[in-house]
């Protein structure tokens, strides 16, 4: 086992919304919030709606997915969060199994499994989720013998900021043994929020010495520098600076990962940054972009896994964000056209 994620289980409820639903529940395009109580109503309206689709989700367990995918070989990802004992739960839990991602969940038989609304207008998403058991997930899971070993024998251990939300004691357990084995700690801002929100931006930056790949796009880098006042937009600069934040230990410089959309992905490394150009696609063969971060990570983590370089990485990360964008959801086809 190579890479584990440690993250929020959810099923994706996704379907096309009109304004007026954005609207209703003050939804920004390609943002992701946590539900509040005058979003509940939301999640039956989606369930309604004759276009709906049921979908693994959640950042991490994207991510982990999509590596799995990518890789084609068997037992090569693990992945750890706190699902309820209920269908939802049964249904990640299969989606994990056909996909060869050894899921090693808690279960928390009090809550029902997470669930994230994906609202899509535009061929836009936005998403607010609805975190339930994902959010009970407690780091003596973690540090139960067998679950501590699949950690202590990851070469990659990767969690999208959202995890901060949740269980910032496993993410440290979980980059202090990086840090001790000398494997990869990878995080992901993941969104404006997690940047914003004081406290949770604290657990970023405690943990940013033991990061050695931090993910990102440019809404939320520019969300970062706005909140620790760089007064900058530069998406470059803001890259750089966070690649200077000095490392923990004896680990090699940081690398930050930015990812534009459309435009060239920015990685700053020793306050140098290079640009790799992504996979173009006509209006026409996008779907929707739910998930096309998260795939762009799986692609450079399975790349990353087998010793590939970050020009390299990037390609595999583009080609998987290319391919999840022109499916609904974070899905794709039963193999790559791709090898790493």
């Amino acid at each position: 086992m190579s890479i584990l994620g440690m993250g929020n289980p959810l099923l994706d409820i996704s379907a096309d919304v009109t304004q007026e639903t954005y609207d209703k529940y003050g939804l920004l395009p390609g943002n992701a919030i946590l539900a509040e109580e005058k979003h509940m109503p939301l999640y039956a309206e989606l369930a309604a709606k004759p276009d709906v689709k049921y979908i693994a989700g959640g950042a991490t367990q994207n991510s982990i997915r999509v590596a799995q995918w990518m890789l084609q070989e068997p037992n090569m990802t693990a992945y750890m969060g706190c699902i309820g004992s209920d269908k939802f739960g049964a249904a990640l839990t299969d989606a994990c199994k056909q996909d060869g991602v050894l899921a090693k969940y808690m279960v928390d038989a009090s809550a029902p499994t997470g669930t994230c609304a994906v609202t899509i207008l535009d061929k836009e998403r936005s998403l607010t989720t609805n975190l339930s058991a994902a959010n009970n997930y407690k780091v003596s899971h973690l540090q139960q013998a067998e679950n501590l070993a699949v950690l202590e024998g990851a070469k990659v251990v990767y969690s999208a900021g959202f995890f901060i939300t949740v269980s910032p004691e496993s993410m440290e357990v979980a980059s202090q043994a990086m840090l001790k084995s000398g494997g990869a700690y990878c995080m992901n801002l993941s969104a404006p929020f997690i940047v914003q929100v004081p406290p949770f931006r604290a657990v970023l930056e405690k943990l940013l010495p033991a990061c050695d790949y931090l993910f990102g796009n440019e809404t939320e880098a520019q969300a970062y520098a706005e909140a620790v006042g760089w007064d900058t937009t530069d998406v470059e600069f803001i890259a750089i600076r966070l690649s200077l934040v000095p490392m923990a230990g004896n680990k090699p410089n940081r690398k930050v990962v930015i990812t534009q959309g459309a435009e060239p992905t920015i990685v700053a490394i020793k306050g140098k940054v290079t640009k790799y150009p992504v996979n173009q696609l006509s209006k026409e063969q996008l779907v929707d972009t739910n998930g096309a971060g998260d795939a762009f990570v799986g692609g450079f983590l399975a790349a990353l896994i087998k010793g590939k370089d970050v020009a390299a990485s990037c390609k595999a990360g583009s080609y998987a964000a290319s391919i999840v964008i022109q499916h609904s959801g974070c899905t794709y086809p039963a193999k790559p056209d791709y090898t790493i």
